[in-house]
């Protein structure tokens, strides 16, 4: 409950600026639970329903092996399960695997919600989002889980002033925000 406060406070700020929120995600287990909380908030209508996209092949693959396994759920997301059939497959939920849907994702410039690998910010299609939406002022990098010391996620969770990205210097001018309760 006071994470569910803290991920709708965020979310719904992050919104009013009509930016982004890109949330490097964990690609097994933190991503589907993520999305959890994400569709129970739209559910209870506590967060403004805007596109929601998890960028990552691995993510979208063990998303859809969570689904078809809901007796390894604890007796909670069972029970919703059953109630609302799939949280892991909601309306305005998009699973990408494709690189070149992804790409469009940084053409997009409307408020959207996109989870992407790796937590840590390491490698993988994270990186992309976080190239071309660090500098964006509207935007909100969410960090729901560890990073380790010296790692791309770590500098930018201590508040570096400027990050490098595939060799680039870029400055973080997006709201960085924290939320540990998910590790």
């Amino acid at each position: 409950p006071q994470a569910d406060m803290m991920v709708v406070d965020i979310i719904n700020r992050a919104l009013k600026k009509k930016g982004k929120i890109i949330i490097p995600s964990f690609a097994v287990e933190r991503t589907q639970q993520i999305l959890y909380v994400l569709n129970t908030l739209l559910d209870q209508q506590k967060i403004k329903k805007v596109p929601i996209y998890v960028d990552s092949p691995l993510a979208v693959n063990a998303t859809e092996i969570f689904r078809l396994h809901p007796e390894c759920f604890n007796e909670e997301v069972y029970d919703f399960l059953f109630t609302k059939h799939n949280p892991f497959g909601f309306d305005g939920l998009t699973l990408i695997r494709d690189v070149n849907k992804s790409k469009k994702l940084n053409e997009n410039k409307e408020p959207c919600i996109i989870i992407s690998a790796s937590g840590m910010c390491e490698s993988g299609r994270i990186l992309h989002h976080l190239r071309n939406n660090i500098e964006d002022p509207k935007n909100t990098i969410l960090f729901i889980g560890y990073c380790a010391q010296n790692t791309l996620g770590w500098k930018i969770r201590e508040g570096w002033d400027e990050v490098r990205i595939f060799g680039d210097e870029f400055q973080i001018k997006a709201d960085v925000q924290i939320m540990d309760s998910f590790s």
